[in-house]
């Protein structure tokens, strides 16, 4: 069943993700949708001698002229028994047959049992702590697999909310807390709280580096004007904030590497890795904003986990927080560079006061 599209969601979307997902919503219209058809139709006498593919375009109105016409240039089309091409005299009353082949976007609404480890919900919300390695929004190259699909799932009358109730992101690699609505209304009172900057978000990175001091980086982000996978510190970007305060730090052969606190009080794409590359302290491990020549380690994704979550539950309006510990592959690298894995422990962390409201 497909998702229908809501309400504007707080500055974490990533833009060209929201074009993605909008892409696969218009062509995801049934449940069969994924699977190859065959659909029939008459030619109008009134379409006779036309161009086949602007009659096409008329009597399978569902779908693109242009996806028409790559599918007529596929042999995918037959007029009166044989295969037409787009340029091809449409003959008045003649049948057309449109092979309409399996649509992998459409896989992104399908429910699929993936495993999802909640910490809590009711009938309002859900919280995750999500594994590294899962993505989060289906996108080009991942339209299934994906925590939408498992959402679907768990909660299958998730398919009648926007994005199955998802509000916010994390990147495919990085770890820990994400809140989810189950309903309509805690779904508009989330992304209200996101877009008032009210929920605190948390996380722990690892970093290349030492930060002397506690401190807030106010730098506008954007697509990389050269390498469009990647986002940078750019003029006319998008507002993004991120406080960075040290928690731990040692040295080594391998030089300095710290344990830092960060909170967010934007959410652009990337922000945390891109802002900490901005300070000279690219995280461990991250294969597009990493520290060029790093020596080899066992930690195989950017090290960065969301530990803290805290939010006001959207019926009650009680205050809530939640904790998560931090991943297990972080924890085995930061030990295996000799530091202390006490030092790791967020579960006495707050809101305060690091929490944005506190911000100067």
């Amino acid at each position: 069943m497909p998702v229908a599209p809501g309400p504007a969601r707080d500055a974490a979307a990533d833009d060209a993700l929201d074009d993605a997902l909008d892409d696969a919503l218009d062509h995801a219209t049934d449940a069969q949708a994924s699977a190859p058809r065959s659909l029939y139709s008459n030619i109008p006498p009134t379409a006779a001698g036309e161009r086949l593919d602007k009659v096409l375009a008329q009597m399978f109105a569902q779908f693109s002229r242009s996806r028409l016409r790559a599918w007529c240039e596929a042999g995918l089309v037959r007029m009166a028994g044989s295969v037409a091409a787009p340029r091809s005299k449409a003959r008045a009353g003649a049948e057309v047959m449109l092979q309409v082949p399996a649509d992998p976007e459409a896989a992104a609404f399908a429910a699929e049992p993936i495993p999802l480890q909640l910490l809590w919900h009711d009938a309002d919300l859900a919280i995750i702590d999500k594994p590294a390695g899962l993505v989060v929004h289906p996108a080009a190259g991942n339209w299934s697999g994906t925590l939408l699909n498992g959402l679907l799932a768990r909660f299958p009358d998730a398919a009648g909310l926007p994005r199955a109730g998802i509000v916010h992101r994390l990147d495919k690699d990085t770890s820990g807390l994400m809140v989810v609505a189950r309903s309509l209304q805690a779904h508009a009172d989330l992304v209200r709280q996101l877009q008032a900057r009210s929920i605190s978000r948390q996380y722990l990175a690892l970093v290349w580096g030492e930060l002397p001091r506690s401190t807030w980086v106010d730098a506008p982000i954007g697509r990389h004007p050269r390498d469009r996978l990647r986002m940078a510190v750019v003029a006319g970007g998008k507002p993004a904030r991120t406080r960075f305060e040290s928690i731990a730090a040692c040295r080594g052969s391998f030089g300095a590497v710290s344990a830092l606190r960060c909170v967010l009080e934007s959410g652009r794409t990337h922000q945390i890795r891109v802002h900490a590359q901005h300070l000279g302290l690219p995280l461990l491990g991250d294969p597009l904003y990493g520290r060029r020549g790093a020596p080899p380690l066992s930690l195989r994704r950017q090290a960065l986990h969301a530990v803290l979550l805290r939010l006001r539950h959207p019926r009650s309006g009680q205050w809530m927080q939640w904790h998560s510990a931090v991943a297990a592959d972080m924890v085995a690298q930061w030990v295996e560079l000799g530091a202390d894995p006490r030092m790791l422990d967020g579960s006495a962390w707050d809101a305060s006061p690091a929490d944005p409201a506190a911000a100067p």
